[in-house]
């Protein structure tokens, strides 16, 4: 047998929750953040962000952050949005989504800012 960890978490612990694959990872720094949304500029997949509580969070639905940034390429400016999404909603868990036009689908998905549980 492997030696897979195995993480425990739980509904009635809201920081014990892990959201998409980069939860499971130790959190970005400012450049690897900047790094990802590179690849998703990169690929041409549009940025849309995301928000919610923490614990609604494991819910499908999250409240958009205004429309995606259809076309966007500046990596200041998706960052600058990120942040002023958090400053809007500092208790929210904030997500940085990579809009797939040709699969119609999310090609990224990460989230950024991890809300305060209450």
């Amino acid at each position: 047998m492997s030696d897979m960890q195995d993480y425990n978490s739980s509904l009635a612990d809201n920081a014990s929750r892990k959201f998409e694959t980069f939860s499971y990872l130790p959190s970005m720094d400012a450049d690897q953040t900047r790094t990802q949304i590179e690849y998703i500029v990169s690929k041409g997949w549009n940025p849309s962000i995301e928000h919610t509580e923490p614990q609604n969070a494991s819910g499908s639905y999250w409240y958009m952050w205004k429309l995606p940034m259809f076309g966007e390429t500046d990596v200041d400016a998706i960052l600058a949005e990120l942040e002023a999404c958090h400053k809007a909603h500092p208790d929210n868990h904030v997500r940085l989504l990579g809009l797939d036009n040709f699969a119609q689908c999310a090609g990224a998905s990460m989230v950024v800012y991890r809300g305060v549980a209450a």
